[in-house]
């Protein structure tokens, strides 16, 4: 019997253990799943799961016609990747169907009597390039989608869906020099300063990863410490740190961090990209509802806890794995964390509250409620280059989506606000 690839067989279990077991798959990958496997494999794996899992109801759209009745777990999971790879992938139509059928075939007696189902149905599959081109964005799920409508409307949530279908292009911050680094990468340089490059290959084979003179970071992730913008010398506390662009950013700026986070190993990789890039900031491992600096602050960058529902597009297990009850405890979190934040705040300070969300509820509603708590804070509307006047909200914070920019390639969503302590 033919071995089955090992690439696949790895996708294969993250997948099942997304849509079954409600697993991320960063959870996965860091609880070993993809042990064993050389790099260009686990690569690999770990692109056909992002991709099954981002395309997965079209999937189910095309071979629904197919199946009778819906097989089990593994075999769906097995049909929804091959799926994917014939038409979504364009991938030899023999090569995925003999795969798959190799696959069924070694994963046990269970799933190897579905073999000749296996085959079957993928040889009909394989040419509904049409059926294909007609599936729908995937929606996102109710308990987001309801949300996301009554905060922004039917149609603005269909566009949100697109983005996410369309998934996330890599853009990166710079220490200085963006234009000569643009053109040096074939990169494109950003209205607000980041540079988005045109095509993901390998990122530490690209020049300046080893000199550190870049790193990986969301555009609209890098906007809340632009939106900081501490003066240079200035004492800064980067709550909820890790992984660490945004520590990155305020050190190149000049400011005196310190970076606080409860997660020792998301620690680990901040204090790498602080050695690549040759920039310096204090690393605290605490939590920050039981911490307690020495003393007051200049400037504060909180982004705190969230549903990360606005990274969708990169990530595309969300939907799978988080539900209202997971998400609503981060709403009382949220708002414990930005009060004792601007407890640390010198007066006269400054505070940006940021989340990747697209939910009210984390972000402008956050910030009404923290006015309404702080008799001494004042809210400073945005002023950054790049940024669309329409962005910027009712009280003050900038509301950012992932349909913005859609014919650049979409940012993250994102809210921020820049809160300002009385002197």
């Amino acid at each position: 019997m033919a071995r089955p690839d090992p690439a696949r067989f790895a996708a294969l279990g993250l997948i099942i253990g997304v849509t079954e077991d409600h697993e991320s798959l960063s959870d996965q990958i860091g609880q070993d799943a993809l042990d064993g496997l050389e790099p260009a494999q686990r690569a690999r794996a770990q692109r056909l799961a992002t991709t099954t899992l981002r395309h997965l109801a079209r999937a189910d759209g095309v071979l629904k016609p197919h199946l009778r009745r819906k097989p089990s777990a593994d075999i769906m999971a097995l049909l929804r990747l091959a799926t994917v790879e014939l038409l979504q992938e364009g991938q030899a139509p023999h090569g995925v169907v003999d795969a798959a059928v190799t696959l069924a075939k070694s994963a046990g007696p269970k799933t190897s009597s579905f073999s000749g189902l296996v085959n079957a149905v993928l040889r009909k599959v394989s040419v509904e390039t049409e059926a294909w081109a007609k599936q729908p964005a995937p929606e996102m799920p109710g308990w987001l989608r309801g949300r996301v409508m009554a905060a922004y409307g039917k149609r603005t949530a269909q566009l949100i869906e697109t983005a996410h279908l369309a998934g996330a292009p890599t853009d990166l911050s710079v220490k200085s020099d963006s234009a000569k680094w643009a053109e040096t990468l074939g990169a494109e340089l950003l209205p607000t300063g980041s540079m988005r490059l045109p095509a993901q290959g390998k990122i530490t084979d690209l020049p300046g990863f080893e000199s550190g003179d870049w790193w990986v970071q969301d555009a609209a992730a890098a906007l809340p410490a632009k939106l900081l913008a501490p003066a240079p010398g200035a004492r800064v506390l980067d709550l909820c740190a890790a992984p660490g662009g945004k520590t990155l950013q305020l050190a190149a700026m000049g400011a005196q961090v310190t970076a606080l986070d409860i997660s020792g190993p998301r620690l680990e990789r901040l204090v790498e990209n602080l050695e690549r890039t040759g920039l310096a900031a204090d690393i605290v491992a605490a939590d920050a509802l039981n911490w307690q600096p020495d003393a007051p602050f200049d400037a504060i960058l909180l982004d705190a806890p969230c549903s990360a529902t606005g990274t969708i597009r990169r990530h595309p297990d969300l939907p799978f794995v988080k539900n209202s009850a997971t998400i609503k405890p981060l709403f009382a979190l949220q708002a414990d964390l930005l009060d004792r934040a601007i407890g640390w705040l010198k007066p006269g300070g400054t505070l940006v509250y940021a989340t990747c969300s697209l939910l009210p509820e984390e972000g402008e509603a956050q910030i009404k409620a923290a006015l309404e708590r702080h008799a001494d804070l004042s809210i400073t509307p945005p002023d950054l280059a790049g940024i669309d006047p329409d962005w910027i909200t009712p009280e003050g914070g900038l509301r950012l989506r992932p349909d913005f920019w859609a014919d650049r390639g979409g940012m993250d969503g994102f809210y921020m606000a820049r809160l300002q302590r009385l002197a």
